[in-house]
């Protein structure tokens, strides 16, 4: 049976009580699908004790209709936390979390305002801000998260190497559908003739030589991009398909992930 822990106090007592009994954690932002489904069963694989954190993280967004448009589900959540093989589930606040507000913030140098550091506003600094709470607030030994966020997982990498915390961060491959489409959250925002023509995206970063033809071809399927960029042995792509803003990235072949 999963514990669930809408108190952070009341966490606190718990996992000292776990002692030192291997943890891998997986932070979330709800709206569970598979991909997410796969990381807490490699967590369960790898650890002694698995712990999820649910928590749509309001410093992230620097769209406000966004966030309120963001999608919520926590009943279904919570029973594929479950079924995945979870043990632990935290619910924190947002008054529990930003107890001062936003006073203290990590920020990023400008080696990170590229991509979605450039085409959204303080997104680096509000996740590394609410994954560094919540790395304290668990102490995990392993934390799991996936690539198809691959800047926000580099960003969260060199955190933990910067500032010492005493967890591995864990790079899981991106879960796709049938079409190629990466499994998102934000899918459900889509509608089922959107999401079949959202499977351009992987086409196109796949397929195309170039990211000059990649984005030609995206606009001509109908896309608002953003950029298509290659970066760290990667091509990386974002961009609008009937107002829902996807991103996706591929590992370029024969190229190193530096």
């Amino acid at each position: 049976m999963t514990r669930i822990w809408d108190n952070l106090a009341a966490w606190m007592d718990r996992r000292r009580a776990l002692g030192e009994r291997s943890i891998g954690f997986v932070p979330t932002m709800g709206a569970l699908h598979r991909g997410h489904a796969t990381l807490v069963e490699r967590c369960r694989r790898e650890n002694e004790i698995v712990v999820v954190s649910i928590f749509v993280n309001p410093t992230q967004f620097n769209d406000p209709g966004d966030l309120e448009r963001y999608p919520r589900s926590l009943d279904r959540d919570l029973a594929l936390i479950e079924d995945a093989g979870a043990d632990e589930v935290i619910l924190p606040s947002v008054a529990e979390m930003y107890r001062h507000g936003d006073r203290l913030r990590m920020e990023c140098d400008s080696s990170y305002q590229v991509m979605e550091g450039a085409y959204r506003p303080g997104f680096l600094s509000g996740v590394l801000t609410v994954v560094l709470k919540l790395l304290n607030i668990v102490g995990a030994d392993r934390a799991y998260f996936g690539e198809k966020d691959y800047q926000q997982l580099k960003a969260i990498q060199d955190m933990v190497q910067d500032y010492f915390i005493p967890t591995t961060i864990v790079a899981c491959p991106t879960v796709r559908d049938e079409s190629g489409l990466a499994e998102s959250s934000r899918n459900r925002l889509l509608s089922v003739c959107s999401q079949e023509k959202a499977a351009a995206l992987f086409r196109e970063l796949t397929t195309a030589p170039n990211v000059a033809e990649a984005r030609a071809a995206l606009d001509r399927e109908g896309f608002r991009v953003d950029y298509v960029e290659e970066r760290w042995g990667r091509r990386f792509a974002a961009a609008f398909l009937d107002g829902v803003r996807l991103i996706d990235n591929i590992p370029i072949p024969g190229q190193e992930h530096t």
